[in-house]
C-alpha cells in the first residue's frame, strides 16, 4: 500500500548527485521527439467465459446469501455504481419465491455481473478513448472461485467489498463521492473511480507513474514517494495513450531516430536543401527521399535530452529529457508528440540508475560526463503507468479537478445512461454443443505434395 498519495506534493530526496551533474543545459530552442504512434480504440468488450453448472461446482444459494447480495446491489450507490444494472427486483422476487434453481440462476448471474464491475469497471471498452493498460485482474481474482468461496463461508458482502482497488486515492474519492454537491461533480468522481478499476488492482511495489491532466510524474519505492517531476505531455493533435508497459532501463545520452512523420515535418527539407545546417544540429543520415533514415546524435541540443526510459511498447511513449526547459514553465503543459518529457532528468536518470540498475552516483555521473550513449539495465523491471485522472486528492481529505485536456471524461459518462460491459464469467445451463470435424478427402495431382 502506497504511504503517501501520488498526487499529495512531497519532497524526496533519495539520491543526492553532485551538484555540477544537476545543472542541465539551458538550451532555449523548440524540439520536436518521437511521435506517439496512435493505435485504434479498443471498441469491443471482451467475450465472456462460459462454463457449464457442472463445472463451476456452485453450492446452491441460501436466502441469507441472497439477501447479502440483495443489500450489497442496494448500497452499490457509494462504490459509484448503479443499483439498476443488477435487477434488485427480479432477485427480490427470486428470494421471495420457493424455486431453488430460479434463485440460483438469478443470484448467481446478478453476482458475475457486479462482480464483474467492481474489479473491471463498468464502463464498456468503446467508451475508454485511448486506454491500453493491461489489466491481471481476472487472473488473480478470478470471480467463479471467488463466489464459490463467498457461498461456502458466507461472505458475500465482504467478497463484493474486497474487489476496491486497494490504492487509498481510491477511498478518497469513494468518501468523496458521498459528499458531491452536484450531480455533475459525483459523475467527474464516478468517472475516476472507473479509471482506478480498469488498472491492476494492486500497482506494486514500486513503480513510475505519469498522471497526463496533472502534468506530473512520480516515482513509488517500496510503498512511498522518492520523487515528483513535473512533465510535459501529449498535444491534443497527439494525444499521450494510457498504457502500463514496464520500464527495463534508462539510457543516458541517447540518440534519437526520428520518425517519419517529423522527417517529414521538415527535417527532411533542411537536409535536401543545407545539409551543412543539418550536421550542426547533430543529424546524421542515410538514403534520401522516402528512404531517408535520420538519426540525431547524442549532445546538449538532442531532442531527447540527456536521458531516455527505455519501456517498449506498441505506441512508441517514453519518457525523456528535452532541451527545451521553458515548457515545464507553463501551468498547461500539452506540447508534446505523445511522449513524456521529464523535468530534472538528471536527477530523474540519476535516480534510476542507483535504486534500479545498481550504479554507484560516481559510475552515473561518469556516464553522463562521457557524451556516450549507456544504458543502465533495470535488476527488476518495474510497470510504468501512464495514467489520466481528473479527479484526485487534494490532500486535506477532499477531492480537486484537473482540465480533461483530451475529452474522455463524456464518453464515460454518457456510457451511465447505458448498459455496462458484459458479465466476465457466464453459466451456461447446459453443456455447449459439440460440433463434429468433418474431413473432407483432398485429391492431390502429381504437381502438389498433399500437404498444401
Amino acid at each position: 500500500m502506497v504511504k503517501n498519495s501520488p498526487f499529495s506534493a512531497r519532497p524526496a530526496a533519495a539520491l543526492l548527485l553532485p551538484l555540477s551533474l544537476l545543472a542541465t543545459p539551458a538550451v532555449a530552442q523548440e524540439v520536436k521527439e518521437d511521435s506517439v504512434i496512435l493505435q485504434p480504440d479498443k471498441v469491443k468488450d471482451d467475450a465472456p467465459v462460459v462454463e457449464t453448472a457442472a463445472e463451476a461446482d456452485l453450492p446452491n444459494w441460501s436466502k441469507q446469501n441472497a439477501e447479502a447480495l440483495l443489500s450489497s446491489i442496494e448500497g452499490i450507490g457509494t462504490e459509484g455504481l448503479f443499483a439498476k444494472d443488477y435487477g434488485p427486483d427480479a432477485l427480490a422476487a427470486a428470494i421471495m419465491g420457493d424455486d431453488q434453481a430460479r434463485l440460483d440462476k438469478v443470484a448467481t448471474d446478478t453476482f458475475l455481473l457486479l462482480a464483474t464491475h467492481l474489479r473491471d469497471g463498468r464502463t464498456p471498452n468503446a467508451a475508454r478513448k485511448q486506454w491500453f493498460m493491461v489489466d491481471s485482474d481476472g487472473d488473480s481474482e478470478p470471480l467463479l472461485s471467488l463466489l464459490a468461496a463467498a457461498l461456502g463461508a458466507g461472505t458475500v458482502s465482504e467478497t463484493l467489498a474486497s474487489l476496491d482497488p486497494v490504492h487509498p486515492d481510491f477511498a478518497v474519492l469513494k468518501a468523496s463521492l458521498a459528499k458531491a454537491k452536484t450531480p455533475a461533480d459525483a459523475n467527474a468522481i464516478r468517472v475516476n473511480m472507473e479509471r482506478w478499476r480498469w488498472m491492476p488492482r494492486t500497482l506494486g511495489e514500486r513503480y513510475v507513474v505519469s498522471n497526463v491532466p496533472e502534468y506530473v510524474t512520480r516515482v513509488v519505492h517500496g510503498g512511498t514517494i522518492i520523487a515528483t517531476h513535473k512533465a510535459v505531455v501529449g498535444k491534443s493533435a497527439t494525444p499521450t495513450p494510457q498504457l502500463n508497459p514496464m520500464a527495463t532501463g534508462i539510457i543516458v545520452n541517447p540518440t534519437w531516430t526520428l520518425p517519419r512523420s517529423i522527417i517529414n515535418e521538415g527535417i527532411g527539407a533542411t537536409i535536401a536543401r543545407n545539409p551543412a545546417a543539418a550536421r550542426a544540429q547533430g543529424y546524421t543520415w542515410t538514403g534520401s527521399g522516402k528512404t531517408l533514415s535520420v538519426v540525431q546524435k547524442a549532445g546538449p541540443g538532442n531532442a531527447l535530452g540527456v536521458m531516455k526510459m527505455e519501456m517498449l511498447n506498441p505506441h512508441a511513449i517514453y519518457l525523456h529529457d528535452t532541451p527545451s526547459k521553458g515548457a515545464f514553465n507553463a501551468a498547461a503543459r500539452a506540447f508534446s508528440h505523445g511522449c513524456i518529457r521529464t523535468e530534472r532528468a538528471l536527477h530523474f536518470s540519476g535516480l534510476m540508475a542507483v535504486m534500479f540498475a545498481g550504479k554507484s552516483p560516481e559510475e552515473f555521473g561518469e556516464a553522463i560526463a562521457s557524451g556516450k550513449t549507456t544504458r543502465f539495465g533495470f535488476d527488476n523491471p518495474f510497470p510504468v503507468y501512464v495514467a489520466y485522472w481528473t479527479v484526485v486528492p487534494d490532500g486535506k481529505g477532499g477531492v480537486k479537478k484537473f482540465a480533461d485536456i483530451y475529452g474522455r471524461d463524456a464518453p464515460v459518462v454518457a456510457s451511465f445512461a447505458k448498459p455496462g460491459r458484459p458479465t466476465a464469467t457466464i453459466i451456461a445451463p447446459t453443456p455447449p454443443a459439440v460440433v463434429p470435424t468433418v474431413t473432407t478427402a483432398r485429391v492431390t495431382t502429381p504437381g502438389t505434395s498433399g500437404i498444401y
